[in-house]
C-alpha cells in the first residue's frame, strides 16, 4: 500500500496571517491546510520513490491538467536533479491531458477527456500519470480504461493529493503525497472556476468564495 502524509479530519489547518497569500484572496480562504515547504518536501520523497522503484526503465510522465501541472512541473525537477545525482536513472519523455468532472464544486458522474486520440503513442511505453487529485477516483477510472485500451507496457499513478470521502470509488493511486479531509481545496494549481491556481500553500476554500466565484 502507498505510504502518504495523512491530514486529520477535525484539522483547523494554519492562519493565514503566518503565510505569504495574495491580498485578494485573503477573504475567500478560511486556512493554510498544507504550507509550501511541505508540499515541495513530500514531492521530493515521492521522486526519490519513484526513481527507485522505476529506475533504468523509460518512462512517458503524462501530465493531467490543468490542476496537475504546478506538482508535474517541480516533481519532473526532482526526478531531473536525482538523474544529475545518483547511480541510478530514470530516462524521461512528458505528454500533456486533459480531463475535466467538475462544475462549481461538485464532481459530476461526466468526464471530458481532451486529447485522448493521442493516447494511441503510448502503446508499448511505461507511463507515469502524474495528477493533482484523487476524491471520487471516478475520472482516472476513465483514464485508466482508455490507456490500457492503447495496450501501454506499464502505468504507473502518482497524485499529490487523495480526497477521504464517502464518494469515492476505493481507486488508490501508487504514490500519493497527502490524503485530505473531504474538503474542498484550492492552490497550487488546484482552482475553483479557475481562480485561485496563483496560491502557493493548499488552502480551504471559505464557503462565502463558493458563491462568489460560482459560474
Amino acid at each position: 500500500m502507498a505510504s502518504y502524509l495523512e491530514i486529520a479530519d477535525d484539522s483547523k489547518g494554519h492562519e493565514l496571517s503566518l503565510f505569504c497569500v495574495p491580498k485578494h484572496y485573503e477573504e475567500d480562504l478560511d486556512s493554510v491546510i498544507i504550507p509550501n515547504g511541505l508540499i515541495k518536501d513530500r514531492t521530493e520523497r515521492l521522486a526519490r520513490d519513484i526513481v527507485r522503484d522505476m529506475g533504468g526503465h523509460h518512462i512517458v510522465a503524462l501530465c493531467v491538467l490543468k490542476g496537475g501541472y504546478k506538482f508535474f512541473a517541480d516533481l519532473m525537477d526532482y526526478i531531473k536533479t536525482l538523474n544529475q545525482n545518483s547511480d541510478k536513472s530514470v530516462p524521461l519523455t512528458v505528454d500533456f491531458i486533459r480531463l475535466k468532472s467538475y462544475s462549481n464544486d461538485q464532481s459530476t458522474n461526466c468526464v471530458k477527456v481532451i486529447g485522448g486520440d493521442e493516447l494511441s503513442a503510448l502503446a508499448g511505453k511505461n507511463v507515469l500519470i502524474v495528477e493533482d487529485i484523487v476524491e471520487t477516483g471516478r475520472t482516472m477510472e476513465t483514464l485508466l480504461k482508455l490507456l490500457n485500451e492503447c495496450h501501454p507496457k506499464m502505468v504507473k499513478v502518482v497524485s499529490l493529493l487523495v480526497k477521504r470521502t464517502p464518494r469515492s470509488s476505493g481507486y488508490r493511486p501508487d504514490y500519493i503525497g497527502f490524503e485530505v479531509p473531504d474538503k474542498f481545496l484550492v492552490g497550487y494549481a488546484l482552482d475553483y472556476n479557475e481562480y485561485f491556481r496563483d496560491l502557493s500553500h493548499i488552502c480551504i476554500l471559505s464557503d462565502s468564495a463558493k458563491e462568489k466565484y460560482k459560474v
